[in-house]
């Protein structure tokens, strides 16, 4: 039972922090367009043949299989189904982690067609994995062949456009339909894997913007991560936009101090890319700079890392920015895609950005300027005690909203499930540096709340226009954090000096270019339980228009690591540890999965309270989608029920429930 814990918490530091859109127009109400319903990301749909009513008579409709657990697709690696389908025009599209693309039937799940790219599967991915497909209507090309292409974003970076009838390639676009996104980077890969595609690209104005995911902690001179735009017809490149300044005249350029500052890598954008075409704007949530946890080369604030970036869709001319981070180094990527939504504030309404953080933070943004509707303030944290490093003196914290997730430990919060768990746990933070929020890396070894998996994560928000609610799936775990002078590394044999119940627990990553080895783990007693108290999970709401939290409620349970039958019951209260997205529903409902219970689950969006739950194959570490085929039928929820090949489980389920 301890391995398995150790395992899971493994597979949970690697799955969010080791790496890590959307269809241009709305079409009817049925369906779901792009990876967060809309460009807008909002993962609304004003359907409501699915009420708080009747959602308990909701039950297995049909179930899709990829097929990709079969011994014919193995790899060297563990792969993650996530990918979120589209329902355009009739038809269900999705991807899997080796980039095949799916057209199924959306009544019963059968295939209408599949495209395979053969992605290398030997290759050294970090998250190998991929959230979905774009979709785009050529406007000029009538019934012919591609007038709707289905656009994916392969692992090992390949930019595919495939015909939506038929899922041939689109042989006009690149070369043969492909467009190698590993072309013209400033910094080039030094390995496959270093640098991947796992989310679906944005689509605005006859474009096909994409991000990218660049492995953490490698090298300070990583793989780069620029934005940047093609042709949706042609494949051209129209724009690139670097989010570390390479012109001297930016207002960026003097925040990155130091002679190798302006060639540090990453600070890319993994997450997806939200857009607003009334605007020509495309929002892009950017991450850490390379390498995570030491910035003694990139000294500085470092604009345009962990930023939310508005962009001109047109011509890739920054339009505003606001910095989430300050000199990032606790891993806090901007995971959560932005979500474009309208709110009522002191008797207005205001086109906003919802921003969610690791930090446990939702920044609200004025969608013209970047201006926070509600107040955020710039508050002293704690300096490095690092020799070469100098941790930025203030972050940016909500002034008004409530904090999503618990920002501070001490030993006293310290939780067991006996008296001596409780008192290794104890032991254990005190012996950590521990100075609150943005307590900085340390030689001995640092507390960081929350952790490199949140807070809020890749998971992101859902909003109800209907009612101004916010919802945002949020982890509360604690890390520890520890640099290791690379000689004393070295010395004393790697880790072994590490207790046995520590190191198995533990990351170790080599931040070449820099004098230190990284150590990360989350902070977890000696059985393999979290340190810091449930909920290890929940589901929180905050209301726009007030800015109060409304509700928050823990999120499916551990319970399947549990041996003990009194305690499995006891933690059937204790949240779970997840990794996926919510939807909300004009039928006043959330649906959200990516727990360990391996269930979809439906609360009610006013009070969050839980309404139903169905069984999954596995855990559904994705976003849900739903869909309504004809006017007056059945409305479907379809979730990925993939897992992670570890103790999420494992599976290549697609499943859709219906009434």
């Amino acid at each position: 039972m301890h391995s398995n814990r150790r395992t899971f918490w493994m597979a949970i530091v690697l799955a969010l922090s080791s790496w890590p859109a959307l269809a241009q127009s709305v079409g009817p109400a049925g369906d779901w367009n792009a990876y967060g319903h809309d460009a807008a990301g909002t993962r609304y749909s004003a359907l409501r043949g699915i009420t708080r009513e009747n959602v308990r008579e909701l039950k297995v409709a049909w179930i899709y299989h990829t097929g990709e657990t079969a011994a014919r697709y193995a790899t060297h690696r563990t792969t993650g189904l996530e990918a979120t389908p589209l329902l355009v025009a009739g038809t269900l599209y999705l991807d899997t982690p080796l980039g095949r693309v799916i057209a199924l039937d959306p009544v019963t799940g059968t295939e209408r067609w599949s495209y395979d790219p053969e992605v290398d599967r030997d290759g050294n991915y970090g998250d190998f994995t991929s959230r979905g497909v774009s979709a785009w209507t050529d406007p000029r090309a009538g019934a012919g062949a591609c007038a709707r292409r289905i656009f994916v974003a392969t692992i090992d970076a390949r930019l595919i456009a495939l015909d939506g009838k038929t899922g041939r390639p689109c042989t006009e676009f690149g070369r043969g339909g492909t467009v190698n996104l590993r072309d013209g980077l400033r910094n080039a890969p030094s390995y496959q894997g270093e640098y991947e595609e796992t989310s679906p690209p944005a689509i605005i104005g006859g474009l096909v913007i994409v991000g990218s995911a660049v492995a953490d902690n490698s090298r300070i001179a990583a793989a780069s991560g620029e934005v940047r735009a093609y042709d949706a017809r042609t494949g051209a490149l129209r724009w690139t936009w670097d989010p570390i300044p390479q012109d001297s005249t930016d207002a960026g350029w003097r925040t990155w101090i130091g002679p190798r500052a302006h060639h540090t890598g990453a600070a890319n954008a993994w997450s997806v890319i939200a857009a607003d075409s009334a605007r020509d704007l495309v929002f892009i949530p950017t991450g850490s700079a390379s390498v995570d946890y030491f910035g003694g080369e990139r000294l500085g604030q470092n604009l345009y890392a962990n930023s939310i970036v508005a962009l001109r869709a047109s011509t890739g001319q920054m339009v505003w920015h606001f910095q989430t981070v300050h000199h990032d180094l606790w891993d806090y990527d901007n995971a959560s895609p932005p979500a474009l939504v309208t709110i009522a504030r002191d008797g207005r309404r205001i086109d906003a950005v919802l921003q969610a953080t690791k930090t446990g933070q939702l920044y609200v943004l004025d969608r013209a300027t970047g201006a926070p509707i509600f107040p955020v303030i710039e508050r002293p944290v704690p300096r490095s005690t690092i020799e070469g490093e100098e941790a930025w003196p203030t972050q940016p914290f909500n002034s008004t909203l409530p904090a999503l997730s618990p920002q501070n430990y001490s030993a006293a919060d310290a939780w067991g499930v006996d008296a001596d768990e409780l008192e290794a746990c104890r032991k254990r933070i005190a012996g950590l540096r521990n100075e609150g929020s943005y307590t900085p890396p340390s030689i001995e070894g640092s507390l960081v709340a929350p952790s490199n998996i949140g807070g809020a994560h890749w998971g992101g928000v859902a909003f109800d226009p209907e009612r101004g609610i916010v919802v945002i799936p949020v982890n509360t775990i604690a890390a520890e954090v520890q640099l290791i002078p690379r000689q004393e590394y070295e010395r004393r044999g790697k880790w072994a000096a590490d207790p046995e119940w520590i190191r198995k627990t533990s990351e170790y990553t080599d931040m070449e270019g820099t004098p230190f080895v990284m150590r990360r783990s989350m902070i977890l007693s000696p059985k393999g339980l979290p340190c810091t108290p449930p909920p290890f999970g929940k589901l929180v709401a905050l209301d726009l228009s007030s800015g109060t939290r409304l509700w928050e409620t823990p999120l499916g349970s551990p319970s399947s690591l549990i041996a003990d039958s009194a305690a499995r019951r006891a933690a059937r209260s204790w949240g779970s540890p997840n990794l996926g997205g919510p939807i909300v529903t004009a039928g006043g409902l959330v649906f959200v999965a990516g727990t360990l219970d391996n269930a979809m689950h439906a609360f009610d969006v006013e009070t969050g309270r839980e309404l139903w739950s169905g069984s999954l194959p596995a855990s559904g570490k994705a976003t849900p989608m739903t869909y309504q085929v004809s006017a007056g039928g059945k409305q479907y929820v379809v979730i990925a029920a993939g897992g992670d090949g570890k103790v999420f489980g494992k599976s290549d389920a697609i499943v859709a429930f219906s009434r």
